[in-house]
């Protein structure tokens, strides 16, 4: 299990990043269109002024059962640990151990 703390954390940044996302992709878009160059300056200083958790490359994949922060599987959303625990239990439908 992963300290609570650091699972809390890491929620605070998901929130945070669901926040500030529109405003974040209204500026990123006009970054993207301006072609003057001290235009484009003044509309990266208001980015770097949004909080630096609200950046989406910020959060990171935790395991939902465990909080573990590493080896997680996208598609179940689970570490490798749980994930061949629950693989051997038959708790995950259509997944089978490979043998050859």
């Amino acid at each position: 299990m992963a300290k609570k703390a650091m699972v809390e954390r890491e929620k605070k940044r998901a929130k945070m990043v669901d926040k500030y996302w529109d405003k974040r992709q209204d500026l990123l878009d006009e970054f993207r269109q301006t072609a003057d160059p001290l235009e484009k300056l003044e509309i990266h200083r208001k980015i770097q002024r949004l909080p630096r958790n609200s950046a989406p490359n910020r959060r990171m994949n935790r395991c939902w059962a465990t909080g573990r922060p590493r080896a997680v599987y996208r598609d179940f959303g689970l570490c490798r640990n749980v994930l061949r625990d629950w693989a051997h239990k038959g708790l995950l439908p259509g997944v089978v151990k490979s043998s050859w």
